[in-house]
């Protein structure tokens, strides 16, 4: 592939406008660095290492295989992004660009939006949990942080909810730059924290450490009722659902990265290896709460409300709230923005589609406490994310196995009938039929009892399947991009 094929001579605007267009080589400066930074941010947030230390808990699982579990996610997560990463690298373009070669350049809308209201919806309730952390800051400096509520708030609160969205909406205005650089040094800055608390977790535990480590270790803290082979399969399951917002559409970082070892050499740092470092830091920390508090505390607002210290108060509260909107701004901001521009190109840049994603998501958090967490929205949006699993399959199937890794760069972008990727009035039928199929098997896992005990891996066989019908319906269809490269 030549530098001059990603020079789009286009006059479609219905498809095309400056921040979908390929990103060329001389043009990205993201290295293996800036990918392992956008695994830091995602895995490290709160609910990242509740999630991490409640798994030394909740199944009653040796310790050994539940770091084996969670080092086995993180391959496996690896290997999906890669699939997904590398024609993004080669091409420079978002997701979903890359999603019209399998969907069609209209019907790639579909997976866009569905994507996109998942993000939107978590980045609004995502902003909420980051001003929580602006909460105990301003409650731990001047106080106020009791009194009369609207919508469940107090007025501490919204003013720390305001700070968060506006902060969020001056990162992302200035560029993704701007969020590359917040991203890079929220990420270290985590990393030390963590590492400070656990050694003074350590040192204020002295030699009752280890023994409680033992403990949770062998099994003896959790459930031991799971069998043992379902509990590891659920562990694995467990981790790779969590980060399966950003498999899909991996595509929107990975077209800013130098070249495909670097991405590679990213994902390799950023999810085996940080994950299981991460998930040791978290242990060590909920086994020293279980020699200090005589109980294992997984929420690190628990224990930084047990310590009672100005100092933590105030160094917790900038780590949470960096965290909460790194993992924000990686998992639920940047798609949106790319989704809502690929709906009209002509109307929405990637700045005006964070900002409809700003100004939706601020109605989200701000009815999340009094309206939205008590009436099943998430559980309809979790759902709604099962459905989009099966586009992983279609999109890997379509670009490996039958478009052999040549796209057409000035067809993506074309909406001339009897195109490339036209298909049938701009849809591919036989895409959105092996999509339709598998979604209702993903789908079910959420929302039908009987079949429950699949919920965790909902996710992998709904790509799974998305990809096997995609194949078995378009596997005699000629690579129509082969002549391109």
């Amino acid at each position: 592939m030549k530098v001059s094929e990603l020079d789009i001579q286009t006059t479609d605007s219905t498809l095309y406008n400056e921040d979908l267009a390929p990103l060329k080589p001389k043009d990205r400066n993201w290295g293996a660095f800036e990918i392992f930074n956008v695994w830091s941010n995602d895995i490290q947030s709160l609910f990242g290492y509740t999630l991490a230390a409640s798994l030394f808990l909740s199944y009653g699982l040796n310790g050994w295989a539940v770091m084996a579990a969670i080092i086995l996610a993180g391959i496996i997560v690896m290997v999906l992004v890669n699939l997904t990463g590398k024609p993004s690298v080669r091409y420079g373009i978002p997701f979903p660009v890359m999603v019209r070669a399998s969907m069609g350049v209209r019907g790639a809308n579909l997976p866009a939006m569905l994507r996109a209201i998942v993000g939107i919806f978590w980045y609004g309730v995502q902003t909420y949990f980051a001003s929580t952390a602006v909460t105990l800051l301003i409650t731990a400096l001047v106080g106020g942080g009791e009194g009369a509520t609207f919508l469940g708030l107090t007025g501490v609160a919204w003013l720390s909810f305001v700070i968060v969205w506006v902060f969020q909406i001056a990162i992302f205005w200035q560029g993704i730059e701007r969020i590359k650089h917040f991203l890079n040094w929220a990420g270290p800055l985590v990393y030390a924290v963590m590492l400070v608390l656990m050694a003074i977790v350590w040192f204020q535990a002295g030699g009752e450490l280890l023994p409680a480590v033992d403990t949770i270790f062998s099994g003896e803290a959790g459930d031991g009722g799971t069998n043992p082979v379902n509990a590891f399969l659920a562990i694995v399951g467990t981790m790779v659902a969590y980060f399966a917002a950003v498999v899909i559409n991996f595509g929107d970082f990975t077209r800013f990265v130098k070249t495909e070892r670097q991405m590679k050499r990213g994902n390799l740092l950023g999810l085996p290896l940080n994950v299981a470092f991460f998930s040791f830091i978290a242990l060590i920390i909920t086994a020293g709460t279980l020699v200090l508090f005589g109980e294992a505390l997984t929420n690190p607002s628990d224990i930084v409300e047990r310590v009672d210290s100005l100092p933590l108060t105030i160094v917790a509260a900038l780590t949470f709230f960096a965290a909460t909107v790194g993992i924000n701004l990686v998992a639920n901001f940047i798609p949106p923005a790319y989704d809502l521009a690929n709906l009209f190109p002509s109307r929405i840049s990637f700045k005006v589609g964070g900002l409809i994603t700003a100004v939706i998501a601020f109605f989200v958090g701000a009815l999340w406490i009094s309206v939205i967490s008590r009436i099943g929205v998430p559980g309809f949006v979790n759902a709604l994310g099962a459905v989009v699993a099966p586009f992983y399959g279609i999109i890997v199937v379509d670009y490996y196995l039958i478009k052999r890794q040549e796209l057409d760069m000035q067809q993506l972008f074309s909406s001339e009938p009897g195109g490339t990727y036209y298909y049938s009035h701009g849809w591919n039928t036989r895409a959105l039929l092996a999509f339709g199929v598998a979604a209702v098997f993903s789908l079910s896992t959420v929302l039908v009892p009987a079949l429950s005990d699949l919920n965790g891996y909902g996710w992998m066989l709904g790509a799974a399947l998305g990809g096997l019908f995609y194949y078995g319906l378009m596997r005699h269809q000629a690579a129509p991009a082969a002549a391109a490269g």
